[in-house]
């Protein structure tokens, strides 16, 4: 019993970490956009974990600069400031008790083109990417970068993000320009301020590790069931990056409907958004989020991609981390230059358990434009 409490503490944070991108961001472009923005920018908690530039660009040459940002979602039962989250948000969460541990179980690269003509795409990292760790730690699960930097350097958290954003820089090849960290009670709160998200399931499912128990078709669903949907991994055909697949197109529905005039124009919802958004998420302390609305506002659902990097075997076995996810990170960077470039080379994954010469079809591109169906 106290196993399937753990794993079901253990939330899947893609989701998020990118409402950042399109809940924050965006709320600069609304007509509540300046009061909106003047808020966040006064509580939101930042961090010193990228460097700034020797001479600050204006806002208008910001918003004229292609921006990469790592995204992160933590499983953590405290705020950004670190308090233990009320008794009754745990309870509603199946979260467990407030003991301040954070892992890094989601983390994506957002690119948003200056190019307006382009499109801007999510790149998910699964977490089980068995990849070089930056700061001399060898190689182990991508998501462990955080925590053994931060407890290398006692208890640092600056520490444990500077090293998860250089290994991930070197793995993709991409200048991380920006860092937003994210927990899982503003991703609740965030889904309840927009009146829940469309997804659309291929067939039922009931899954007592996570506790996701959802009807095959389409459905709106909100805060703790939203937390269920995305985190879901066992009994689906390729475990975690099925689970990463859900998660784009949980991100897409989300994406729509905060892109929607009708979230962006209703006082309440903007108001939960930013309650959400205040207390419970991260930024680099250089993050100007009003240049980055600025550089989004233009964006439809249809311009605004969902993919994964190429991984190889998902049952990699690994002398200290268990099982892992091969990734070349060749393949990698190459995948990221291509959708720089606008390349349409989506990657080729191998199927769960099988050997180097087994390949599946790639799997269609998620856009935040409609409701995709997934396992």
């Amino acid at each position: 019993m106290e196993q399937v409490q753990r794993r079901r503490r253990v939330l899947s944070g893609i989701g998020r970490a990118t409402v950042v991108l399109v809940s924050t961001a965006t709320l600069g472009a609304s007509a509540l956009g300046w009061t909106a923005y003047q808020g966040v920018t006064v509580a939101v908690t930042t961090d010193d974990v990228i460097a700034a530039p020797a001479t600050a660009p204006s806002r208008e040459k910001a918003a004229a600069t292609d921006m990469t940002f790592l995204l992160v979602g933590v499983d953590s039962r405290t705020d950004a400031q670190g308090r233990p989250l009320p008794r009754e948000v745990l309870d509603e969460l199946q979260a467990g008790n407030a003991s301040g541990e954070q892992n890094t179980d989601t983390m994506i690269l957002v690119h948003v083109p200056a190019d307006r003509a382009k499109k801007a795409f999510a790149v998910s990292l699964p977490r089980d990417s068995y990849v070089d760790i930056a700061g001399g730690f060898g190689r182990h699960k991508l998501n462990s970068a955080y925590s053994r930097a931060k407890n290398a350097a006692g208890g640092s958290a600056t520490a444990g993000r500077r090293n998860l954003i250089e290994t991930v820089s070197t793995l993709t090849g991409l200048r991380v320009d920006h860092y937003a960290e994210i927990n899982m009670y503003a991703f609740s709160q965030i889904t309840k301020a927009v009146g829940g998200v469309p997804v659309c399931l291929n067939k039922a499912v009931e899954d007592s590790y996570s506790g996701a128990d959802f009807a095959k078709g389409e459905q709106v669903i909100q805060g703790a069931d939203a937390l269920r949907f995305v985190r879901q991994r066992h009994g689906l055909p390729r475990g975690d990056l099925d689970r990463v697949r859900r998660q784009q197109a949980f991100l897409a529905g989300l994406a729509s409907r905060v892109l929607s005039a009708g979230t962006l124009t209703d006082p309440a919802k903007v108001t939960g958004l930013l309650e959400a958004i205040k207390t419970s998420v991260v930024l680099d302390q250089n993050w100007d989020l009003l240049s980055l609305a600025e550089q989004v506002q233009g964006l439809s659902g249809g311009r605004i991609e969902f993919h994964t990097i190429p991984t190889l075997r998902s049952d990699l076995a690994t002398p200290a981390d268990g099982t892992a996810v091969e990734v070349n990170p060749k393949q990698v960077k190459a995948f990221v230059q291509d959708l720089l470039n606008a390349v349409p080379a989506p990657p080729v994954q191998m199927r769960q358990g099988l050997g180097p010469g087994a390949t599946e079809q790639p799997q269609e591109t998620i856009t935040a434009n409609g409701v995709h169906c997934v396992n």
